[in-house]
């Protein structure tokens, strides 16, 4: 017992943030508020060497545990202060992930269980947050209670604040000179909805340029986690540009790092629903029922609204 509590702790201590990282590389980009954990003991963080951006909290004593697509990570902590407004006694005992839907499903289906370098972690989720199709289909094979829906987004092509490219458009994502970092279809949903907005805007020919000749030529790259990587590899100039869903390009530019984003006509463009569901095989859980709740309060829209995301009802 004495290991694994100081690897809980570890984990917890791992997620503070002692230095402003606005205008860097290296991720968190929030400054310690993405990290509900009451108690954050030693602070130890290295840039892109210790900084477990996608875990957040004290998975120790956690009373409400939510896993989220990996884009909603720079909306969570204004949420989460929220919630914890209206639930004190769940203050400080919220942890929640934002992996990309597909690793969390990963985990889910792997005991609840993911390991993350020397870092193993088990915990059960109350509540999962996905494309709103997804989780219909999970509450068709029973596996959460009825879903909500809460938020909408669209795609945009995010580049440099500069441009040098002058990308104004998806069929210029088809050009040689132009390297993309792309979200990996193998467990990003956005790939799919970005290969439906590609075939609008450039058919077959478009689609099979960006995800297949560049990918074998090494001018696309696939990514390994989410959008984050994206943003980070442009500001490193190893990608030119890439297609991320339009509140990533307003969390970026609302922290002052060198991004921008190229707006995609409607018509070439795709809307997702997000949706949230507490799961059946999670204990009782009132906490997660109200943060599903939670989701459609007008404190919670307002939270998304600033970030750019529509409303699903």
């Amino acid at each position: 017992m004495r290991i694994i509590w100081h690897t809980f702790v570890a984990a917890s201590i791992s997620l503070a943030i002692t230095v402003p990282f606005v205008g860097q590389t290296f991720p968190p980009w929030s400054k310690g508020k993405n990290n509900p954990a009451a108690d954050k003991g030693y602070v130890f963080q290295v840039p892109d060497i210790d900084n477990v951006p996608d875990l957040h909290g004290n998975p120790e004593d956690a009373r409400l545990v939510v896993f989220i697509g990996g884009n909603q990570f720079f909306v969570l902590p204004q949420l989460v202060t929220a919630f914890e407004n209206k639930y004190s006694d769940l203050r400080g005992h919220i942890f929640y992930e934002t992996l990309p839907p597909g690793i969390l499903l990963k985990q889910m289906q792997s005991n609840n269980t993911i390991t993350l370098g020397n870092f193993t972690l088990r915990i059960q989720p109350d509540v999962y947050e996905a494309d709103f199709h997804v989780l219909a289909d999970m509450e068709e094979r029973n596996l959460v209670e009825k879903p909500a829906s809460y938020a909408t987004n669209v795609l945009s092509i995010m580049v440099s604040a500069h441009n040098p490219r002058q990308i104004r458009s998806l069929p210029d994502l088809a050009r040689p000179d132009v390297r993309l970092s792309m979200p990996n279809p193998e467990w990003e949903g956005i790939a799919l909805q970005i290969g439906d907005s590609l075939r609008r805007a450039g058919g077959e020919p478009l689609f099979h340029a960006v995800y297949e000749v560049k990918v074998q030529n090494g001018s696309t790259y696939l990514t390994q986690i989410h959008h984050r990587q994206t943003a980070m590899r442009i500001m490193k100039d190893e990608s030119d540009a890439g297609i991320t869903w339009s509140s990533e390009v307003r969390f970026q530019e609302k922290i002052g790092n060198p991004i921008a984003g190229i707006s995609i006509p409607q018509d070439q463009n795709v809307t997702v629903v997000y949706g949230a569901g507490v799961l059946r095989n999670a204990p009782p859980s009132e906490a997660g029922r109200a943060w599903v709740a939670f989701l459609n309060s007008p404190e919670a829209q307002a939270v998304y609204r600033e970030y750019g995301f529509g409303h699903a009802n």
